[in-house]
C-alpha cells in the first residue's frame, strides 16, 4: 500500500497552528495579551528565518512552560469547538485538492505534524485523514500538564514515525509521497520516493531546487464548508439537469402516445 504524508503549519493551514488558537486561549484564560503575543512572535521568527535544533529546543522548552498545568480536557474542547472557525478557514484550497488526488488513488492519507496531538486530532478527522502523528505531552493524574513531552514530532522523529507507521500498516515507503514547508523535514522527505516542496522556507526551497524535488505554492486558504457548498451546488444542478431530461422524455412519450391515438 502507498502513502501520502503531510506536514499541517503552511502545507495543510496558511498560519501556524498554536499561533491560529492564540486569541482563543487568550480569551478563555490560557494566556495574558502578553505571553500570546510572544508566542505569535516567536512562530514567526520561526517560520520566516528558518530553524536549528537549538532554536527548536528554546520553542518546545518555551511552549511546555506555557501548557504547564493546563487541563488537557480543556484544550482539546477548545480545539474542537473552535475548529470550524479559527482552523477551517485558513486551510489552503490547492492542500484540499491534493489530499482528493491521494484519496482517489487509494492512498492512506497521513498528517504529521509537531502541533500538539490536541490541535491535529480534530482537523485529521475533520479532513477525512487515515492516520495522524503529533506532539504528544506528558500528563499528570489529574489530567494536566506537567512541562515534559512524551513524543516531539519533529525533524529526523518524523522520518522515524513514517517508518515506524510503514512497518505497522505495510506501506511501500518507495512510492509514498510527503509534503512540507520546512527543511526541517527534510528527513521525512527523504524517506518516501516523492518528495514534495510545499510554500518551501528558504533553505528548503534551495535544497529542493538542488535534488530537483517539485516546488509547490498555495496561496489560496477557503473555508471547507465554502468548497462542500460549491460540491454541493453541482450535485443540485446535475440533479435538475437529470430531472428535466426525465420530464422531457416523458412529455415527449406522452404526446407520441396521443399521435398513435
Amino acid at each position: 500500500m502507498e502513502a501520502a504524508f503531510f506536514d499541517l503549519d503552511k502545507t495543510i493551514i496558511a498560519r501556524p497552528s498554536l499561533a491560529a488558537y492564540g486569541p482563543v486561549l487568550r480569551k478563555a484564560g490560557y494566556l495574558s495579551a502578553t505571553t500570546t503575543l510572544r508566542a505569535i512572535w516567536g512562530q514567526l521568527l520561526f517560520r520566516f528565518s528558518g530553524t536549528s535544533e537549538s532554536s527548536m529546543e528554546r520553542i518546545r522548552k518555551t511552549a511546555l512552560k506555557l501548557a504547564t498545568g493546563w487541563e488537557q480536557e480543556g484544550l482539546r474542547r477548545l480545539a474542537n469547538e473552535h475548529l470550524t472557525n479559527v482552523i477551517e478557514p485558513i486551510v489552503f484550497d490547492e492542500a484540499l485538492e491534493v489530499l482528493d488526488f491521494h484519496r482517489e488513488a487509494g492512498r492512506l492519507l497521513v498528517l504529521v505534524s509537531a502541533s500538539p496531538a490536541e490541535i491535529v486530532e480534530p482537523l485529521a478527522n475533520h479532513l477525512g485523514v487515515d492516520e495522524y502523528v503529533a506532539t504528544t505531552a506528558t500528563i499528570d493524574v489529574d489530567g494536566r500538564y506537567t512541562g515534559d513531552v512524551e513524543l516531539y514530532v519533529h525533524g529526523s522523529v518524523k522520518a522515524e514515525a513514517i517508518e515506524n507507521l510503514a512497518e505497522k500498516r505495510n506501506l511501500d515507503l518507495s512510492k509514498s509521497w510527503a509534503y512540507s514547508d520546512s527543511v526541517s523535514d527534510i528527513p521525512m522527505l527523504e524517506s518516501v520516493g516523492f518528495p514534495v516542496a510545499v510554500n518551501p522556507d528558504r533553505n528548503l526551497r534551495r535544497e529542493a531546487e538542488l535534488r530537483e524535488w517539485p516546488i509547490l505554492e498555495f496561496d489560496n486558504p477557503i473555508a471547507l464548508g465554502d468548497r462542500i457548498h460549491i460540491e454541493r451546488n453541482q450535485v443540485i444542478i446535475l440533479f435538475l439537469s437529470i430531472s428535466a431530461f426525465i420530464g422531457l422524455g416523458l412529455l415527449i412519450r406522452k404526446m407520441f402516445g396521443r399521435d398513435k391515438n
